[in-house]
C-alpha cells in the first residue's frame, strides 16, 4: 500500500495525501478510504471531500481533537488493504459534438493541428474514469483522456456555461452538471441530466464509474432532451 501522508489543512480539516500524481493506484486508495469513512460514520467527521490523490477530512472540533482525528485516521488507514473496491459501473454519456454545442471544438483542433473530425474519434474511442466529483454539484474529474487532444483552459473563463456541456481543460475532460462559469473548452454537449436533486443518487455518475462518450445527431439529441 502506497505511505499515506497526513497534515492539518485548518483548524478543523486534515488532508490525507497518498502521492502528488495522477495514478489509477492513488485513485483506488482514495476510494477505499472514502468507502470506509461512509461505513464507519464517525460522529465527529462532518464531510469527506475526495480528490485525485487525497482525500480532505472535515471535523468537528467540539466533538475531537486534532490529535483524536489523526490518531482515527492513522488507524483507519491500516485497513485500506481489506477493503473492498465498491463495483464498478459504465455509463454512456450521448453527446452531440460542435456548432452551439461546442463552440471551442475548432480551437481545440487548431492547437493540436489535426482535424476536427479527429477530435471527435479520439474524444469518443477513448474509456474514461470518474476520480471524483467536485466543483459543482455532480461535476465529475475525469482521467484518462488522450494528450492528442488536450488543449489548455480558456485565458478568460465563461461566465455561464449550460448544463450538460462537455469539455476539456489541460489533460482532462468533464461534463458541466449544472449552469455555471467556466473556463473549460467546449466541445459538446450531453442530453443527459447530471445532478437531479429529486433524484437518489442526486448524481448521474459516482466516484469510480468507467465513461464512454457516444457522439449522436441533433436530432437524436432534441428527442432524448425532451424526454
Amino acid at each position: 500500500m502506497i505511505s499515506p501522508q497526513l497534515k492539518s489543512a485548518s483548524d478543523h480539516t486534515i488532508l490525507v495525501s497518498f502521492g502528488d500524481t495522477i495514478s489509477f493506484a492513488h485513485h483506488q486508495s482514495v476510494v477505499r478510504l472514502t468507502t470506509l469513512l461512509l461505513t464507519e460514520r464517525p460522529a465527529f467527521i462532518r464531510n469527506i471531500h475526495p480528490a485525485y490523490c487525497s482525500l480532505l477530512v472535515s471535523f468537528d472540533v467540539r466533538m475531537a481533537s486534532f490529535s483524536e482525528v489523526e490518531s482515527y485516521l492513522t488507524s483507519t488507514l491500516q485497513k485500506l488493504d481489506s477493503v473492498p473496491l465498491p463495483p464498478s459501473r459504465t455509463v454512456e454519456i450521448p453527446v452531440c459534438y460542435g456548432d452551439e454545442f461546442g463552440p471551442d471544438l475548432a480551437d481545440v483542433a487548431a492547437h493540436n493541428r489535426i482535424t476536427i473530425d479527429e477530435v471527435l474519434r479520439v474524444h469518443s474511442s477513448g474509456e474514461y474514469l470518474v476520480y471524483f466529483l467536485g466543483f459543482s454539484p455532480g461535476f465529475p474529474f475525469i482521467g484518462g483522456m488522450s494528450e492528442k487532444i488536450a488543449t489548455p483552459r480558456l485565458a478568460a473563463p465563461r461566465t455561464k456555461v449550460p448544463a450538460g456541456s462537455v469539455a476539456i481543460g489541460g489533460k482532462q475532460t468533464g461534463i458541466y452538471p449544472v449552469s455555471s462559469p467556466g473556463g473549460w473548452r467546449l466541445i459538446g454537449r450531453t442530453p443527459l441530466r447530471l445532478f437531479d436533486p429529486a433524484s437518489d443518487p442526486v448524481t448521474l455518475l459516482q466516484m469510480g464509474d468507467v465513461v464512454r462518450f457516444k457522439p449522436i445527431a441533433r436530432e437524436e439529441y432534441a428527442r432524448m432532451h425532451l424526454t
